[in-house]
């Protein structure tokens, strides 16, 4: 089994963040997913710094921890956070590094080769039938030199869960079954919905 590839007008209440665990403390006026534009963004506008603080926490081990100290100054790619079934039903905030921005902002549905050196990193929230919502892992992919990581087409695959404690997780399955098998057409990037993107 391959396991983690190393270097790979919204209703809502705010209440005091719960214990790691718990429920945030951010409630959403309707379940997961049923939220529009605005109520997720007024959702994530409650968990960004729990989300922030708490991705930074701890030893970030085979994740360099630049990654999860700068990914909120790259390129955001999204307007809002965008419902994503494929991330266990999580609402996603993506950003690109410089590397990446330019070829990734397209948002090409034909074969895109990444540079590499490109990063994506997706925040992760999920929202359940009672409007509670929990933050989510800090999604990662790195793109790296050609023949590295044939399996995941010179993708490494990293997750941050919400503790800050990196995530083992065999790629393969987790990861690879998705972004290669199903979209391998465009080099393996999923984007956010299209009315979702943010416009170049």
């Amino acid at each position: 089994m391959t396991r983690l590839l190393l270097p790979a007008g919204a209703m809502l209440a705010l209440l005091l963040a719960a214990p790691e665990g718990q429920a945030s403390g951010c409630i959403a006026a309707r379940p997961n997913t049923e939220l529009a534009a605005d109520e997720a963004s007024a959702v994530y506008d409650c968990l960004q710094d729990i989300l922030r603080e708490g991705y930074r926490q701890g030893d970030k081990r085979w994740i360099p921890a630049d990654y999860v100290e700068d990914y909120r100054s790259w390129a955001p790619a999204s307007r809002y956070p965008a419902f994503s079934p494929a991330h266990g039903g999580r609402h996603l905030v993506t950003y690109v590094n410089q590397v990446g921005a330019q070829d990734y902002l397209r948002f090409s549905e034909g074969k895109v080769q990444m540079p590499v050196g490109s990063l994506i990193a997706a925040e992760s929230f999920s929202v359940d039938e009672r409007g509670r919502a929990q933050p989510g892992p800090l999604f990662l992919m790195e793109k790296v030199e050609p023949g590295r990581s044939p399996q995941t087409d010179d993708w490494f695959y990293m997750a941050v869960a919400p503790n800050g404690s990196p995530m083992v997780m065999d790629v393969i399955s987790s990861c690879g079954t998705c972004h290669q098998g199903q979209l391998g057409q465009r080099g393996g990037l999923g984007y956010p919905p299209a009315e979702a993107r943010l416009a170049r």
